[in-house]
């Protein structure tokens, strides 16, 4: 599977036990990666990955949610550098269809997943 903006390794568990393992392998849902990649286009800046596929194990230690998306490969953090740059990558993502957005108040990331078991059509800070 290969992508126009983004490699594999960008999506994987960063933990060490998944490292030690050789890596999580691809556990990104295609369908994300794939609207990831659109929106990356429309955007014109980059998108950087700050975590993307997280395993249980990983998640909890660093304090994610149970049942986070994250751990199902359907949500990805972004860092953003500026005002300019959150609207860039907001827009992107809403014109390709993500509909699940969290906007970090202090990390500067974005948070986008496509959970369709979880509330549709909403923006939070966190």
């Amino acid at each position: 599977m290969s992508f126009e903006y983004f490699t594999v390794a960008e999506f994987e568990c960063s933990c060490k036990s998944c490292q030690e393992k050789g890596g999580s392998g691809f556990n990104m849902n295609s369908k994300v990666v794939d609207r990831l990649d659109q929106a990356r286009e429309i955007a014109g800046c980059p998108f950087v990955i700050t975590s993307g596929y997280r395993c249980k194990e990983h998640n909890a230690e660093i304090g994610g949610r149970v049942g986070s998306s994250h751990t199902r490969g359907l949500a990805v953090d972004i860092a953003y550098n500026g005002s300019r740059q959150l609207y860039q990558i907001v827009n992107a993502l809403l014109m390709v269809g993500f509909c699940r957005l969290g906007i970090s108040k202090t990390g500067k990331f974005v948070h986008a997943d496509m959970d369709i078991v979880k509330a549709q059509n909403v923006i939070w800070q966190y």
